[in-house]
């Protein structure tokens, strides 16, 4: 069976968008605390260009990463694990293979 046929009881799905949303808050309030920081060291204007390039790449790899879409979601999660943002017991109530397939795919 390939990711994109996987599928998903109404439970796991609850349990995924849990995790997702966490995992998702977690991240942007580290933005967050981030753009403070180095918003608060600004005393030029080519700073502020700089703050906004990292922001624009920022915003960029976030779309990107944050795609909640069944057929993609054990990549996603996978990602997250790795990065740091999800933790693994935050997936309780997902069937065992695809938890296995996150946490081997979060190893690669």
């Amino acid at each position: 069976m390939q990711a994109t046929d996987i599928q998903w009881s109404k439970t796991e799905q609850e349990v995924a968008k849990a995790a997702f949303d966490k995992a998702y808050e977690r991240e942007i309030s580290a933005l967050i605390e981030q753009v403070h920081q180095q918003a608060a060291t600004i005393t030029q204007l080519d700073e502020i260009w700089v703050l906004h390039d990292y922001l624009s790449a920022r915003r960029h790899d976030i779309d990107g990463k944050y795609d909640y879409k069944y057929s993609v979601l054990i990549f996603v999660f996978a990602r997250l694990l790795k990065e740091g943002w999800l933790h693994l017991d935050e997936l309780e109530g997902l069937e065992k293979e695809k938890l296995k397939k996150v946490t081997a795919l979060s190893r690669m």
